[in-house]
């Protein structure tokens, strides 16, 4: 497969993972930012003058807090919390290194006269409304009406489409994994059988000075209290992580013992799945890690579900005490078409009749790790049979699974071999330049940052 391909995969991930909470199918009340009031911290509260204040310039570029404003509205709005005022002066400090870091990118984006098209955002938008069943036009629409500019998102993409770019001529030849290294790996992965993996996730919070670093510790503790309080790790990590794998929204992967670092391995080694840790001092930093899951290499049967969905969609919200009639015809419609469809072809072909709202083939699955309540719906449902229709507030579907196989899970395909290969490459690339960058950048903080960055 192609760097530029594999690397895309990577890239729209957190895109598509934020946006999926944006517009999952229960409707999330507007949300709000917490303004400090003027007795609050010694700040003054934000109003549209303060907002088109300039705070810090890099290399010459502005930064303006309405910058900063408007990525804490994509955060709040993503994660579904209402943080207080107190947490999001916290977060707003993070929120403003993290946008000098995509300055950077961007200047050496644009040094090296690599041109993102109009056309490859507008793509990378349509993708994220199709992986999430949104019409056309329908992320613009909700960014618009929770007060976040569509500019905030697309300045993401437009930065990591073209830090892909970038780590792609940094690499060269380096792109390429080869077969020999491919079987390397797998070698090298027999010899570790039995031994035990962890499917790990981290954010990472670099601190500049380490004779110094309450500020970022205080912060860490901070994102530690939000995950515990419900916020989605893999968006936290894709805003606020400093690690390349925030593009894949914390995910390191499966990774053995040999590869996880000293300092973290034996919290790892204890805490149970889905637990998120204390703060981790780690060379560079701070990490916070979570455990998927676990298994010992070589062996882990797990059932792999082949599917097919079709999807009624309803041309209003749902009132169960009040449906509309096209809400009654729709439910007519999908009782008679589960009692009738015998085959996923015919399932894919009335997904097409419905105009394709939903993709029919949702992917492979793995049913132990199905969450439980679409589980309870998927081990009721034979192989070759319809489900019963599952109503939700935006319409309903039906559900087909085509067939059920035993698959040992612990044996990678030398396909995701050559994913992890790269993917360690990439990010080894990618922190090398963003420390030369960071290095020998000149960056001038103005009055109205240094009471947000000091401790």
């Amino acid at each position: 497969m192609a760097f530029y391909s594999r690397l895309s995969r990577i890239a729209l991930f957190s895109l598509t993972t934020c946006t999926a909470l944006m517009v999952g199918g229960q409707a999330m009340a507007k949300s709000h930012i917490p303004a400090a009031t003027p007795h609050e911290h010694g700040k003054a509260a934000n109003t549209p003058a303060t907002e088109d204040q300039i705070i810090i310039i890099v290399n010459g570029q502005i930064l303006t807090q309405r910058d900063v404003e408007d990525r804490a509205r994509l955060f709040v709005i993503s994660t579904g919390l209402t943080p207080n005022a107190e947490v999001m002066e916290r977060l707003r400090g993070q929120l403003i290194q993290q946008l000098i870091n995509e300055r950077l990118k961007m200047q050496e984006i644009l040094r090296r006269h690599i041109n993102v098209e109009p056309e490859q955002i507008a793509e990378a938008i349509r993708t994220i409304e199709t992986r999430n069943g949104m019409p056309e036009n329908a992320l613009r629409n909700r960014l618009k009406a929770d007060g976040v500019s569509l500019t905030t998102l697309i300045d993401q993409i437009r930065v990591q489409i073209g830090w892909m770019q970038v780590l792609r001529e940094e690499l060269g030849t380096r792109s390429r994994v080869t077969p020999l290294q491919i079987t390397q790996r797998e070698e090298a992965l027999q010899r570790e059988a039995g031994r035990p993996q962890y499917l790990i996730s981290e954010i990472f919070v670099p601190v500049n000075d380490p004779r110094h670093d309450a500020t970022e510790l205080a912060f860490t503790q901070t994102i530690i209290n939000q995950l515990r309080n419900g916020a989605p790790f893999a968006i936290v990590a894709a805003q606020f992580s400093q690690d390349q794998s925030a593009l894949q929204g914390g995910s390191r992967g499966w990774m053995q013992e040999d590869n996880i670092e000293p300092e973290v391995l034996p919290i790892v080694q204890k805490m149970p799945e889905n637990a998120i840790s204390n703060p981790i001092k780690v060379p560079g930093g701070y990490e916070i890690v979570t455990v998927l899951d676990r298994r010992t290499i070589g062996k882990q049967m797990g059932t792999i579900l082949n599917m097919r969905q079709a999807f009624f969609p309803f041309s209003t919200q749902l009132d169960p005490s009040n449906p509309t009639d096209q809400q009654k015809l729709a439910l007519q419609k999908a009782i008679h078409e589960s009692q009738t469809i015998k085959t996923c072809e015919e399932m894919e072909a009335l997904n097409t009749s419905l105009g394709n709202s939903r993709p029919s083939n949702p992917g492979l699955q793995v049913e132990e790790r199905l969450a439980p309540q679409m589980k309870a719906v998927v081990d009721k449902i034979a192989t070759g049979h319809s489900s019963h229709p599952l109503v939700a507030p935006d319409g309903i579907a039906l559900l087909m699974v085509c067939s059920r196989e035993q698959r040992n899970l612990a044996q990678q395909t030398p396909g995701q071999i050559a994913d992890q290969l790269m993917n360690e490459r990439v990010e080894q690339a990618s922190q090398q330049l963003q420390r030369a960058l960071r290095r020998t950048a000149i960056i001038k903080i103005r009055p109205a940052a240094k009471t947000v960055l000091a401790p």
